[in-house]
């Protein structure tokens, strides 16, 4: 029965918001086009990818350092012999000079999974920012869709209302309603119109936000897609944000960089042995003279710096542990939250849809019953804004279910290009990487990242 009932109402909601927004183009921007565009033109991607080669490049850094140093010294000494017979003498030397740690006892290598690590960490931290960038658009995108409708709601009201006033002119002039009907069908009219302005101004903000999140303004948008696939049951979702949420990700990265710290730090107290060869070629070239050396060093007494350094690393591993575990926390309560906004917007507009249909048919009553003298013209403005309240409401509640939709993908950790199947290239995160992990002498990563630009269309 309530089925049955409501079908006449859907009917005439689908008739009255064709006549009063506006027609949508075939070539309407869908939101796959507006995540698509957030995507390329992000400037806050740009920076965290800019971030994650910068980490990139400290496995380079790191592997060097099991690589000789090889570096070369001219030198010039003038001397000046002040003797029974003063003479000056002015001797020039090439050094040529190569070192290379023969044995750190695994120091090195530590600090190159070190580097590593912070690299996986770094590229967790790259596919969050990922995600808030594409939440935005789609926040950006409901907003305008919703304040596009809000104005036109509110077009339609200050329409209607001026009929209602002209009315009331009319019955006012023919002595069936007072001054006062009037009145008050001019403020309601006033209002409607203050309504309309604040709902164009609310338009331009959310335009404005378009813009920021997209890189353009909007022109024509269409209707939301089909809901993403999401989860039968809050477990499920929990389980899937425990397993693939980057902050986590992060987490556990930055776990392992702890630990290997406190572990580099452990280390630091062990000696190093070290080779160096020297080779000279005096000024004219005789004498040359070739001299190798082999080193072993480790300190003693360094003032408790060493203690000290293991003792944060210990702090730093527990902070990091602790970080993880709030991380798994935050994870679960907001999977929960937007778990259940879901059940209360879509209980939201259950609620105002029979709202939008109780007051739409109570509305043309009044306003029947005001044609024959049995309501007052305060009466008909009444349920008119009752009408219009509940329309507006639904309107928020409907924006706010889609947003809630991709929130909960967010909070899952599955909001990505990838995951949403945008059919746009995408930035790889390894070229970079691949192309400088093995701390090439000749810079070949140039060629590479030429290629990742081209790719997502950034050249």
């Amino acid at each position: 029965m309530i089925r049955n009932s409501i079908k006449p109402y859907l009917f005439a909601v689908a008739a009255t918001l064709t006549a009063i927004l506006p027609p949508v183009s075939a070539s309407a921007e869908t939101l796959a086009d507006a995540l698509a565009a957030a995507y390329r033109n992000s400037n806050l991607l740009e920076q965290n990818r800019a971030t994650l080669r910068a980490a990139d490049e400290d496995v380079a850094d790191a592997v060097s350092s099991l690589r000789p140093v090889v570096s070369w010294v001219a030198k010039a000494v003038h001397t000046d012999y002040q003797a029974n017979v003063p003479t000056e003498n002015l001797t020039a030397t090439l050094l040529l000079n190569a070192e290379l740690t023969l044995l750190d006892f695994g120091k090195s290598r530590t600090s190159i999974d070190i580097a590593k690590e912070s690299v996986l960490a770094t590229r967790a931290a790259l596919v969050g920012v990922e995600q808030n960038v594409l939440l935005a658009a789609v926040q950006a995108y409901a907003d305008v869709k919703s304040a596009s409708e809000q104005v036109a709601i509110n077009q339609n009201s200050v329409r209607v209302l001026a009929e209602e006033l002209k009315a009331t002119k009319d019955r006012f002039e023919v002595g069936e309603v007072t001054r006062t009907d009037v009145s008050l069908a001019e403020a309601q009219v006033a209002a409607a119109r203050a309504k309309l302005a604040a709902a164009r101004g609310a338009l331009s903000v959310a335009r404005e936000a378009y813009k920021a999140a997209t890189g353009h303004y909007p022109q024509s948008l269409a209707g939301f897609p089909k809901v993403p696939n999401l989860p039968r049951s809050l477990d499920a979702a929990r389980a899937t944000a425990l397993q693939a949420h980057p902050s986590i990700k992060q987490a556990q990265h930055l776990v392992s960089v702890s630990e290997l710290q406190m572990k580099l730090a452990a280390k630091s107290r062990l000696p190093s042995v070290t080779g160096s060869v020297v080779v000279g070629v005096p000024e004219g070239g005789n004498n040359n003279y070739a001299q190798a050396t082999v080193q072993a060093s480790q300190a003693i007494y360094s003032g408790g710096a060493l203690s000290a350094a293991h003792r944060k690393a210990v702090a730093g591993r527990d902070a990091s542990r602790a970080g993880l575990n709030e991380a798994s926390v935050s994870v679960v309560e907001a999977v929960s939250n937007v778990w259940s906004s879901l059940d209360i917007y879509r209980a939201q507009i259950n609620a105002y849809d029979e709202q939008v249909r109780a007051a739409r048919i109570a509305y043309d009553g009044v306003k029947e019953e005001a044609t024959l003298g049995a309501r007052t013209t305060l009466d008909v403005l009444d349920a008119e804004q009752t009408l219009l309240d509940a329309q507006a409401s639904r309107i928020d509640a409907e924006a706010a279910l889609q947003v809630a939709n991709y929130q909960l993908l967010a909070a899952m950790g599955l909001l990505t290009v990838e995951n949403l199947n945008l059919g746009i290239p995408t930035y790889d995160p390894t070229a970079y990487y691949n192309a400088v992990r093995t701390a090439p002498y000749t810079s070949t990563q140039g060629k590479s990242l030429d290629r990742v630009l081209r790719a997502i269309g950034k050249e």
